[in-house]
């Protein structure tokens, strides 16, 4: 059954989803049918047996994100109960569905084409990769207007870019360019704005070669392992390993490269 979503486009082209937040004349905020059909989308995602790899961008030229938007948040915000506000901390969905509330060990990619503001970056920090086009800027922005961190500015970020890069972006709410996003680590790559769809798209489809299943676990365990102890962490690592050695692919891909021939995953996972 197709899902009924507003203001975001889903289409499956093979193994890899193509999530496209369609609220271009408002920047491509994340307003609440935004954050709903989010959180509808990736629950699929993470569902579907036939997708692989997701790619997040924005619809139009000009935004990836802008954040939450700002004409609704007051009104938003000022029906919600004392109780709804404290399920919602726990139970989700926050911002753009995917930043709290849901784990998906598939890989997913940032498309950012533009404006990636507040809450837009932590939209962006929810994927694994994220590529800039040239002209793509970012910003703490919600700084002026005394709006806080809900969904993992104040998280992400300093293992993203380090803590003190983390503090001057949180503390100043300055703008930066695609050429600092890449220099701090924010991005691991720039590329000419008509070039960054077709970029993210081969990405998509080396990832997709590969087999599946270490690739998950692997993913699982790096950011289930963010606070842990070393000790703590390669337990869980070995763990989270040993649960796929019952896969055909565990045995497969070692012995293609012992026969020297070519491995053609049976993606079972």
């Amino acid at each position: 059954m197709p899902l009924k979503l507003r203001k975001v486009r889903y289409e499956k082209k093979g193994h890899v989803a193509w999530v496209t937040i369609d609220n271009a004349e408002h920047e491509n905020c994340l307003e609440e049918a935004v954050d709903q059909s989010l959180w509808e989308v990736w629950r699929d995602f993470r569902d579907d047996p036939r997708l692989y790899v997701a790619i997040l961008t924005g619809s139009g030229r000009k935004s990836f994100c802008a954040g939450s938007d700002l004409r609704e948040y007051v009104a938003r915000i000022s029906r919600r109960s004392p109780e709804w506000n404290r399920r919602r901390a726990h139970e989700g969905p926050n911002l753009g569905g995917i930043t709290k509330g849901i784990d998906v060990w598939k890989p997913i990619i940032a498309a950012i084409n533009g404006y990636c503001l507040a809450g837009g970056m932590e939209l962006a920090m929810a994927c694994d990769i994220r590529v800039a086009a040239d002209h793509a800027r970012f910003g703490v922005v919600n700084r002026r207007w005394n709006v806080g961190a809900e969904s993992g500015l104040t998280q992400r970020l300093p293992h993203i870019v380090g803590l003190g890069h983390a503090l001057d972006l949180l503390i100043t709410g300055r703008w930066f360019d695609a050429r600092e996003a890449y220099r701090i680590g924010f991005v691991s790559r720039v590329v000419k704005r008509a070039k960054l769809l077709d970029t993210c798209g081969e990405m998509a489809e080396q990832i997709c070669a590969y087999p599946q299943s270490s690739l998950r676990a692997d993913k699982e365990a790096c950011l289930r392992g963010l606070g842990r102890t070393l000790e703590d962490g390669l337990r869980l690592e070995n763990t989270l390993w040993n649960t796929n050695l019952s896969l055909p692919d565990t045995i497969n891909g070692p012995r293609a490269f012992i026969e020297k021939r070519k491995f053609v995953p049976t993606q079972e996972v």
